[in-house]
């Protein structure tokens, strides 16, 4: 068994598709209409077969209050692993990207927090 498929919620798939793709680096695999939204899905340049991100619309009424709190709480939505986070966290800072956890060194794992304009805030993680 392995994962295959996982999401995130975003509030404007056409912003989330940009920003997953132009500043973050991930690449479209898919993109199906499906009604007034699309089976969105973005996966590593490193690994194209690999697992698949859903950038999934937020209309459900549970999803609004559930990103709400996570933010407020300033829990990340999904974490993304990187071989190097002090300089992705450059570049990304470079690109206007809002961090709302500089890199911070925690045990074996190095973390930072961004937020991805489309309401989550997202971990990047670069474990030693």
């Amino acid at each position: 068994m392995r994962i295959h498929l996982s999401s995130v919620f975003v509030d404007d798939q056409d912003k989330a598709q940009r920003f997953y793709t132009e500043v973050l680096g991930f690449v479209t695999k898919n993109d199906i209409p499906m009604g007034t939204d699309r089976w969105l899905t973005v996966v590593s340049p490193d690994d194209p077969d690999g697992t698949e991100l859903l950038l999934e619309p937020d209309g459900h009424p549970a999803v609004r209050p559930y990103k709400d709190a996570l933010v407020a709480d300033g829990i990340p939505a999904t974490s993304f692993a990187v071989d190097d986070l002090h300089a992705e966290y450059r570049r990304l800072r470079d690109l206007g990207v809002t961090f709302t956890q500089e890199p911070l060194e925690m045990g074996p794992v190095i973390t930072a927090v961004l937020d991805d304009t489309c309401g989550n805030l997202i971990q990047l993680a670069q474990h030693a």
